[in-house]
């Protein structure tokens, strides 16, 4: 029997790849060319050009997405740069149709200088609905997605918020089973990159632009989160941090804790690994509250092994691989979210619509145990509840 590895190379091989292109309409006779193409096709580019708004109706804008990647910072390899990327931007782009119902096109670029990226983002928007940034390493997706927000189509850094969109919703119904109130927990994070950032200020009710954070009062969220990351806690006045570090420092990690992972987790009551493989250990768990909960979410190897975690004491634990209980993964997430940018041709993503998602996620797991906390990714209801919460939350807003 092959291994998972080597049987995916042999159907990536067979397929070249996952995606290809088929032909909405027919074109098989002379008639059919004069309709999609040439002379008939003169009168959608004309009605276009008269009222721009129209080639949402008439052109696939109307429904695509694309996913950018550089490639500088893919799943747990790093950088292996674009063209080693690609294979996961297809991956997203057919989970796009899978499980959200809307077209995705995979693009690679070969540049990791941001100010090419965002140049070349905005020569590309004309063409999509909808910008899914993914594997672009901090802090420059930070910087990159900023600068992005405002050309009239939303661009959304999954590895950003929809991991922390996930991570809220599967600690709402965790919190739940450990009979603690959300407001009430005290969460360290492991991993101070994108994930780990956007987990940060989710869980805090934060908001944060070029820098600059400021605490939301409309929103729920727990008590205080410790973010870690190689250095130690991020703290008030710490050395090697960058403006997004130093920004969420002084609104998060509140009696001011410094030093190691293994220090400042004691008598936290959620552990979240966004780091690499092995950062957890069992006298890591020991030292924590009782009823630990421990999302350790690296690929493909966790922080530690869900068996350990449990038989360290952790009451709940998840992962982000599929082959253990409670996978939190952003495919809970961007296929609904996208679903909305393309039926409600929105302009941006909002802070309101991604509390709105995380919700409609949760909700999907009305009675939560220790290993149910988040819905199956093939949860039928899933990409249309998440929609449908993101555009009743523009409405209400």
């Amino acid at each position: 029997m092959l291994d998972i590895y080597t049987e995916s190379v042999v159907i990536h091989r067979k397929n070249i790849g996952k995606l290809g292109v088929t032909a909405l309409t027919p074109a098989k006779t002379k008639a059919d060319l004069s309709l999609l193409y040439t002379p008939g096709v003169a009168e959608p580019c004309r009605i276009i050009a008269k009222d721009p708004s129209q080639a949402y109706d008439l052109t696939w804008k109307g429904r695509t997405i694309a996913v950018i990647s550089d490639g500088s910072a893919v799943l747990g390899l790093g950088n292996i740069g674009p063209l080693a990327a690609l294979p996961v931007m297809e991956g997203k782009a057919l989970l796009m149709k899978e499980f959200g119902g809307i077209d995705a096109v995979p693009i690679v670029l070969d540049t990791q200088d941001p100010a090419k990226i965002i140049e070349t983002v905005k020569q590309l928007a004309p063409t999509f609905a909808g910008i899914n940034l993914e594997d672009i390493s901090a802090p420059r997706c930070f910087q990159i997605e900023e600068v992005l927000q405002d050309i009239g189509i939303p661009v959304f850094h999954d590895d950003q918020h929809g991991t922390a969109i996930v991570v809220f919703a599967a600690l709402q119904n965790a919190a739940k089973v450990v009979g603690k109130p959300f407001e009430s927990l005290k969460v360290v994070v492991v991993g101070a990159g994108a994930a780990g950032m956007a987990i940060t200020r989710m869980l805090l009710g934060v908001s944060c632009l070029a820098g600059s954070c400021q605490r939301l009062l409309n929103h729920p969220s727990v008590a205080d989160v410790i973010a870690v990351d190689s250095k130690g806690a991020l703290v008030p006045g710490r050395s090697h941090q960058n403006i997004y570090k130093q920004a969420i420092a002084g609104l998060s990690n509140r009696t001011q804790k410094s030093g190691s992972l293994a220090e400042v987790i004691v008598g936290a009551d959620v552990v979240v690994g966004v780091s690499g493989p092995h950062n957890i250990t069992p006298e890591m768990i020991h030292k924590m509250a009782p009823k630990a909960m421990v999302f350790a979410m690296a690929n493909p190897v966790p922080e530690i092994m869900p068996s350990e975690a449990l038989e360290a004491g952790a009451m709940i634990v998840a992962s982000g691989r599929s082959d253990f209980a409670n996978q939190i993964n952003n495919v809970l997430a961007f296929p609904g979210i996208f679903r909305a940018v393309v039926h409600g041709r929105l302009k941006k993503l909002d802070l309101n619509m991604k509390y709105a998602a995380a919700q409609a996620i949760a909700d999907l797991v009305p009675h939560p145990n220790a290993e149910l906390i988040v819905p199956s990714p093939f949860e039928p209801k899933l990409a249309e509840n998440v929609a449908q919460a993101i555009l009743k939350s523009q409405s209400n807003s």
